[in-house]
């Protein structure tokens, strides 16, 4: 967390630090200091050049978008709220849960894996079914979508939605993630890399229409999951809800059943169900939260007020359910 006392003192200096690793560019200002760039010869050293790279092309965005008069202040506002208010309030949490989660499960692993290429990529596919786990379980179980929606809320697609995170998910991810890849032998140096493939493709992805109109990479969009499969699981409509849930390797959500492409003649409508007001910070963070506690409190019996936290968003215990299960079954009924 960052003290409030350094801000009061130094706010500058606290504000330049902030930028200065927001940007990623702590390791670069390093050698251009010191003169010295033997480090990106070596792996660490590759990664963190590597670092720059999203919020440069978050940059880029922004500023093609205003060269083409497209920018819109609203389309940033919020992204730009959540990222300050997480680094207040959770800084180090999800480095203490990875930590956690490797102190706790690695000596109960299936397996032994090295840094290898062939590890890689088992490493990868079994990292890509815990990213599956969690991102299903997100959008499936209501009190994890009330920290999940969160990143759903924009109504646009750019790349500083990647930072429009609830500080708890962050947390609860790592822990499932973590915990799977441990147990089933993805030692902790190959995950550590994995995460850092996973993370910068998994904010690429977030890439909007000001900068990559064309979201389908050419032939890639049949290999590996693109920014156009990305756009359908950040839609709101019907056919395209609950979809598309893995990060890199599309291969899970293939053999679960919950792919789906983006529709020439059917448009993206970004955002969620709920009506909502998507520049309202407290809207966009705690909406979801304060709206499930009302359903909660109105429950009839323990057993409702219980499953309205654990069933999908939009079950009801009156069996009027509008889950995004039955508003996509209803869609593709409609249209036989």
């Amino acid at each position: 967390m960052i003290p409030v006392l350094a801000i009061a003192m130094n706010p500058f200096k606290v504000l330049y630090e902030e930028l200065i690793s927001f940007l990623g560019i702590d390791s670069w200002l390093e050698m251009f200091k010191s003169g010295n760039y033997s480090n990106l010869l070596t792996l660490n050293g590759i990664l963190s050049a590597i670092g720059p790279l999203i919020p440069l092309l978050l940059l880029i965005e922004i500023f093609r978008a205003v060269v083409y008069k497209k920018f819109k202040i609203e389309d940033y506002k919020v992204p730009f709220f959540i990222f300050v208010f997480n680094r207040f309030v959770s800084r180090f949490i999800s480095i203490a849960v990875v930590a956690f989660s490797i102190g706790m499960f690695e000596k109960f692993a299936i397996i032994k894996t090295s840094f290898t290429w062939y590890w890689l990529i088992y490493g990868y596919i079994v990292w890509e079914f815990s990213h599956f786990i969690y991102h299903y379980l997100a959008h499936k179980v209501r009190l994890f979508w009330c920290l999940h929606s969160t990143h759903h809320a924009p109504e646009n697609m750019n790349l500083s939605i990647t930072y429009a995170h609830f500080f708890l998910e962050a947390p609860y991810a790592d822990v499932i993630r973590t915990s799977i890849c441990i147990l089933a032998g993805v030692n902790p140096p190959l995950l550590f890399f994995i995460m850092f493939v996973d993370g910068t493709w998994g904010a690429f992805i977030h890439a909007g229409e000001n900068i990559l109109p064309d979201g389908r990479l050419g032939f890639l969009n049949k290999i590996i999951l693109t920014p156009s499969h990305h756009r359908v699981h950040h839609a709101r409509n019907p056919l395209y809800m609950d979809r598309n849930f893995c990060n890199l390797l599309n291969i899970w959500d293939r053999i679960f059943g919950t792919f789906q492409i983006e529709r020439g003649e059917l448009p993206v409508e970004y955002g969620i169900t709920r009506k909502i007001n998507p520049q309202n910070f407290w809207d966009v963070y705690f909406g979801e939260i304060i709206v499930l506690w009302h359903d909660v409190k109105k429950a009839p019996g323990i057993k409702n007020k219980f499953l309205y936290i654990l069933m999908p968003p939009g079950w009801s215990h009156d069996g009027q359910h509008k889950t995004a299960r039955v508003i996509r079954n209803r869609y593709l009924a409609g249209k036989k």
